[in-house]
């Protein structure tokens, strides 16, 4: 199986504060991984290691059999941040459009891509309003839609589902899963417990440690309880009693 994402040893300070421990992992091409951790863990310090977007105090990352950082490479990758990187001054048609040509699409493509997305993250009614209008949700909703226009392999998604509604948030999750079945690899960030139960592989982050890695029926089992908020719980109750052995 192609190894998607690889990380050796990868390390971070910031000051005294060691927010990613050697941290060592492999994510598989076609895998749904799904990482939480509490506020101040690392996830998006993770995710910006992965990208090449910081200097790393030591180890080594690669993405898509490409050692980061590397521009070509994220081409590749369908990225939505933690925090919303768009025009205000631009309409969302505008934005996406924008996007979409950074990425390479043509004129034809793009148009069908625009109006499927939009679609998925229920903006088509909102498109000629200016994002300085958008509210917060709408803002995340057309940052996902942004992620999701090109066909890349691999998609890397932090935090998509803030301040969406339960029911949106159940249909991004199944196109999330549709794009998954394609074979494409994704990686999401969420504090919501309840959608991670899906997925593959769910990553535990706390303190800059990987504590748990494995499926979440595997970590429900392992730590007895019946819900991923339980094992989120017992796992780091486990980590905290172990690192002051």
């Amino acid at each position: 199986m192609e190894k998607v994402i690889e990380l050796k040893n990868v390390d971070k300070h910031f000051g005294t504060n060691h927010v990613l421990n050697k941290i060592s992992l492999t994510i598989n091409s076609g895998q749904l991984v799904g990482l939480i951790g509490p506020s101040g863990a690392g996830k998006s310090t993770l995710i910006a290691a992965m990208l090449g977007m910081l200097r790393l105090d030591g180890g080594q990352v690669r993405l898509l059999n490409s050692d980061m950082p590397n521009r070509s490479a994220l081409q590749n990758i369908g990225y939505m941040a933690q925090n919303d990187a768009l025009y205000g001054n631009l309409t969302g048609l505008e934005n996406l459009s924008f996007f979409g040509k950074l990425m390479g699409l043509s004129r034809s493509v793009l148009t069908d891509k625009i109006h499927l997305v939009s679609q998925t993250v229920d903006l088509q009614d909102h498109l000629d309003l200016r994002v300085s209008q958008y509210s917060g949700g709408m803002k995340r909703r057309l940052s996902l839609a942004i992620a999701l226009l090109s066909d890349a392999p691999l998609l890397i998604l932090d935090e998509p589902t803030v301040g969406i509604d339960p029911e949106l948030r159940i249909k991004i999750w199944q196109e999330l899963d549709k794009l998954h079945q394609q074979g494409k690899t994704v990686l999401i960030t969420t504090h919501v417990m309840s959608e991670i139960e899906t997925v593959d592989r769910l990553l535990m982050l706390r303190d800059g440690h990987i504590i748990a890695d494995n499926t979440p029926t595997f970590l429900e089992k392992q730590y007895q309880v019946t819900n991923i908020e339980s094992v989120f719980i017992k796992a780091g109750e486990r980590y905290e009693n172990n690192s002051h052995i």
